[in-house]
């Protein structure tokens, strides 16, 4: 598995935020953290990040113990919900901000700049200042700014929240689009069910502290569709039911046949 979290805990004070979390995610695949506020959720993320450090338990990276490595020193990148742009600086220059703690030269840099502002669209705003670009387009930047340093994990930190909800079904649209083109390795938090259910080739449902499930998306979607039924036409609930059984049963043999 290309991400592991192995038994990972938080506390803050004598209050366990984080409990004993353990969970696989193959490379290239999206795995989406859903949950209510104070779940745990950031939490989680600040830990893969380091900007949190875990009382007990381990995160590994592609085989790589990354547990107690710097922010800095981990093969992670990370969107924030305000985006953290620097409103200072042109739309390229918040781009390559990262690159010059690689040591890439500048020239290289802005070249390299331009070819990510082009993933989304964004090569013509190269000179504006972040106060001249959208909220949508804001939230591009920061997505490109993230991948430019080619992180082998991505983390999205809730990244949807301040745009509308038209905006909001776009920026989804294209998220997913780059991450299957790229096939890049992302962990997604919301609180949105069907954001989750778009976006997520994994959903991790989290309530306080610890996973309560995680599913492909394929099952989630099927539950999800059954019980609207159910609930509308409560003499299908029973055949609902047998379904769902079926569906369990049938996963189950197969992580049998896996292992």
């Amino acid at each position: 598995m290309y991400l592991e979290l192995k038994n990972i805990s938080k506390s803050f004070g004598e209050k366990e935020v984080v409990k004993d979390l353990s969970l696989s995610l193959p490379k290239g695949e999206l795995l989406c953290l859903l949950g209510a506020s104070g779940c745990g959720k950031t939490t989680t993320l600040k830990m893969i990040s380091g900007f949190l450090k875990t009382d007990k338990g381990q995160i590994l990276v592609d085989g790589q113990d990354i547990t107690t490595l710097a922010p800095e020193k981990r093969p992670v990148s990370t969107v924030f919900q305000s985006y953290a742009l620097f409103p200072h600086m042109s739309v390229l220059e918040n781009v390559i901000y990262g690159l010059k703690f690689r040591g890439i030269r500048k020239k290289e840099a802005r070249e390299m700049g331009m070819e990510y502002l082009k993933i989304v669209d964004m090569e013509e705003y190269a000179g504006a200042s972040i106060g001249e670009i959208s909220g949508g387009q804001q939230q591009r930047v920061a997505l490109v700014r993230s991948l430019i340093t080619k992180p082998k994990v991505l983390l999205l930190d809730e990244p949807l929240s301040n745009l509308d909800a038209k905006l909001r079904v776009k920026m989804r649209e294209e998220i997913r689009e780059i991450q299957k083109k790229y096939e890049i390795t992302m962990v997604f938090v919301t609180h949105d069910q069907e954001e989750a259910m778009v976006l997520g080739d994994q959903i991790a449902i989290m309530d306080q502290g610890k996973f309560v499930q995680i599913r492909k998306r394929c099952i989630c979607i099927h539950r999800m569709i059954l019980q609207e039924i159910s609930l509308e036409y409560p003499t299908v609930l029973l055949i609902s039911m047998e379904i769902q059984y079926a569906a369990d049963r049938r996963n189950w043999n197969l992580q049998q046949k896996v292992l």
